[in-house]
């Protein structure tokens, strides 16, 4: 069964993974290189030539992106719930739903569909070549221990597109199914890589998921990951799905980011309390246990305020 991610992974900031990103751009990574490409020789620089001074124009604010037309995107401060541990009726006013990409979208309500797509579920690891699975200098594994989740290996524009293929296939089982939107989850995952991936991967790796997501009509979701919110025009991202923003104050880097199209999961009373106090206006919050579990079970926690 697919389960949320809660555990948080002190962020690098926006202003540290934007540098890092640039210092990557700039030794020439791209996507259409190949997997073990060797860089080209160095060539002499030649003698500058003297240029005059010119006058920069300033730097034109970018755009907000707009998804294509066919894309449906989620309703704005709308009811919401978190069934991604198991599906149940919805409970009364909620209209917005996410769910495992294992269950059926909910009639008549606006449904997300859950995939985990940076890291393997636990047991599946056999079910993945085995080069697909990121490695550390000895050959092993490198897992996420606070879910025992293996990490894909997203590492060069080869691989990325080999996952992508894979991952692309349970896209198309969402959209099948009738899901409104995807939520590709561990977007983070190089933040617990042992410094093997890197943003600018996780970037990449997210915009090909965006492409074939709304080539089948589906809107796509950013999962937590607030550093890299600012990206969203590179990335064709078209709202957020954010666990505990209100607890760590970052609700307003997605509503901002994403134009208050964010549904939120709080754990704590006192994520839900900070949640509402400074968006319980704009965006869609709902409170639930960590475990996401269902009506019935002892530890099942839904609330709205």
């Amino acid at each position: 069964m697919s389960v949320k991610r809660v555990a948080r992974v002190g962020g690098l900031g926006t202003i540290a993974v934007l540098a890092a990103m640039s210092m990557l751009v700039g030794c020439g990574s791209g996507e259409d290189e190949g997997e073990g490409s060797a860089a080209a020789p160095r060539q002499p620089s030649p003698t500058p030539t003297p240029t005059p001074t010119l006058t920069a124009k300033p730097t034109p604010t970018p755009k907000p992106t707009t998804p294509p037309t066919n894309v449906e995107l989620p309703p704005l401060h709308a009811g919401f719930d978190y069934q991604i541990g198991g599906a149940y009726p919805p409970p009364s006013g909620v209209r917005i739903v996410s769910r495992d990409r294992s269950e059926s979208p909910a009639p008549g309500l606006y449904n997300i569909c859950y995939v985990n797509a940076f890291q393997v579920q636990p047991g599946e690891e056999e079910q993945w070549p085995a080069d697909l699975l990121l490695r550390d200098a000895q050959g092993e594994v490198v897992v996420d221990g606070d879910w025992d989740e293996a990490l894909l290996d997203i590492g060069t524009p080869a691989k990325r597109k080999r996952v992508a293929a894979r991952v692309n296939q349970w896209i198309d089982g969402c959209a099948d199914k009738g899901f409104d939107a995807v939520e590709p989850d561990n977007y983070d995952s190089y933040t617990r890589s042992q410094n093997l991936l890197t943003a600018d991967d996780a970037t990449a790796f997210i915009t090909l998921l965006s492409a074939h997501a709304h080539a089948r009509d589906l809107a796509i979701a950013q999962k937590n990951t607030v550093e890299l919110a600012g990206l969203r025009a590179r990335t064709g991202l078209d709202f957020a799905v954010a666990e505990e923003c209100g607890e760590y104050d970052e609700c307003g880097a997605y509503a901002k980011a994403f134009d208050d199209r964010v549904v939120v999961i709080e754990y704590t009373d006192s994520g839900l309390r900070k949640a509402r106090s400074g968006f319980g206006d704009r965006l869609s919050i709902v409170r639930r246990d960590v475990m996401v579990s269902t009506p019935g079970d002892e530890d099942y926690v839904r609330r709205t305020r």
